[in-house]
C-alpha cells in the first residue's frame, strides 16, 4: 500500500502493517512518520527495537537471523534498517523478499531510505513492499506550498497566523522545514494558544532561510527575480565561489537554449527533455521557461556566462556579482517589480 505522510496516522489506527519503507528527501517528514510508526508499535506491546546501519561491510543474512531470534526481554521486536543511500543488490533483495514472504507475526521491519530511482521503484523487493506492506514516499515541500505546510503546523501548536506572519516565517525559513518546526515551537511557548502578526513573528523568530545553487535554480524556474537577487546576494555573504553558480546557470542556459531551438525545428518536447536529462517535475517547469525566453535572449545569455568566465578568471574587467545578479534576473524573464513610493 503507498502512503503520504498526511495518510499515515489514519492507517496506523487500523492496523499495523508487517513492513514499512519509509523513503524520500525531506529528513524532518522522515522522522516524524517514523517516529509515528514506533509510537504505534510501543502502543501495541512492541517493547524491542533492534537498529541495523547498512554499509559496505553490512551483511544482509543478519536480517533472518534477527527476526528468527528468540527474545530475553520482549516478545515482540521492531527490526530497523537504516538504509540511507545505499543501494538493494541482488542477494540484499532476494533476502528482504524472504523476509516479507515469511514475515514473523511478532516482528515488524522498517526500512528507511533516501530518495530511490526509477529502476529501483521497478524493482522486486520495492514493489513487494509496496503490495504486502505500506510504502511511504515523501516528497519536499513545494514553495508554494509551504504557507499551507506552516499554517497546518501551527494550527497543531493551537497558534493562529495572519497572512502577514505565514509569509514572513516562510520567508525566514525558506526551505528549511526544520527550522520552520523549532520556530513554530518557540512561538507556542511564548504566544500559546494565540493570533500572531507579522510583527510577532519580526520580535521573536531567527533569519533561518536555506540557500543554495538549486534553490537559485528554482527561483528562475518560477520567474521570481527578486527571490534571486536575494539568493545571491545570501550565497556571496557565505563565501560561495562565483564559478559553482556559473556552472549552475550556464548548464541550466544551454539546456533551455537546445530546447528552444528543438522546438522551433518541430520537435517533441518529451524528446528533448530527454536528451537534455529532464525528468519529472522539473519538465513542466522548464516548458515555462522555454515559453518566455526567445532563443535570441537566451543566445545573449550565452554570451554573458562568456564574459562573466572571463571577468572570473581575471581577463576581464568587473564585478562577477553583478553579472550574476543580471543574469539570473534575465533568465527569470521580466523585471523587478520595486514597491510604490508612499
Amino acid at each position: 500500500m503507498k502512503l503520504s505522510a498526511e495518510q499515515l496516522g489514519a492507517e496506523l489506527k487500523r492496523g499495523i502493517a508487517p513492513i514499512y519503507l519509509v523513503t524520500g528527501d525531506e529528513p524532518l517528514i522522515i522522522e516524524e512518520s517514523c517516529d509515528l510508526i514506533r509510537q504505534a508499535l510501543r502502543a501495541k506491546g512492541f517493547e524491542e527495537r533492534e537498529v541495523l546501519h547498512v554499509d559496505g561491510q553490512f551483511s544482509w543474512e543478519y536480517l533472518l537471523e534477527c527476526a528468527n531470534a528468540l527474545s530475553l526481554f520482549a516478545s515482540q521486536k521492531l527490526i530497523e534498517i537504516r538504509l540511507g543511500s545505499q543501494k538493494v543488490n541482488k542477494k540484499a533483495s532476494e533476502i528482504i523478499q524472504e523476509y516479507a514472504a515469511h514475515a514473523p507475526e511478532d516482528n515488524v521491519l522498517l526500512i528507511i531510505a533516501d530518495k530511490q530511482d526509477a529502476n529501483t521503484k521497478k524493482s522486486a523487493w520495492y514493489k513487494l513492499i509496496e503490495k504486502s506492506g505500506v510504502l511511504l514516499e515523501v516528497w519536499p515541500v513545494e514553495i508554494n506550498q509551504l504557507p499551507g505546510w506552516i499554517r497546518h503546523r501551527a494550527a497543531s501548536q493551537q497558534l493562529s497566523l495572519d497572512d502577514g506572519a505565514i509569509q514572513l516565517l516562510c520567508d525566514r525559513v525558506e526551505g528549511n522545514l526544520l527550522a520552520a518546526k523549532q520556530e513554530l515551537e518557540k512561538l507556542a511557548l511564548l504566544h500559546p494558544q494565540s493570533t500572531l502578526t507579522a510583527d510577532d513573528i519580526i520580535a521573536t523568530v531567527s533569519d533561518s532561510s536555506r540557500y543554495d545553487v538549486y534553490g537559485l535554480m528554482d527561483a528562475i524556474a518560477l520567474g521570481q527575480s527578486e527571490r534571486c537577487i536575494k539568493i545571491i546576494n545570501v550565497l556571496h555573504q557565505e563565501g560561495t565561489e562565483p564559478p559553482i553558480i556559473l556552472w549552475a546557470l550556464s548548464k541550466e542556459i544551454r539546456s533551455l537554449y537546445a530546447i528552444k531551438q528543438g522546438l522551433e525545428r518541430g520537435q517533441s518536447y518529451d524528446m528533448l527533455c530527454k536528451k537534455e536529462r529532464i525528468w519529472g517535475k522539473k519538465k513542466a517547469v522548464m516548458k515555462r521557461c522555454a515559453d518566455r525566453l526567445s532563443t535570441q535572449t537566451l543566445h545573449q545569455l550565452i554570451t554573458s556566462c562568456h564574459e562573466l568566465d572571463r571577468i572570473i578568471k581575471g581577463i576581464s574587467q568587473g564585478s562577477p556579482w553583478l553579472l550574476l545578479n543580471d543574469i539570473s534576473v534575465r533568465l527569470c524573464g521580466g523585471p523587478i517589480k520595486l514597491p510604490m513610493p508612499h
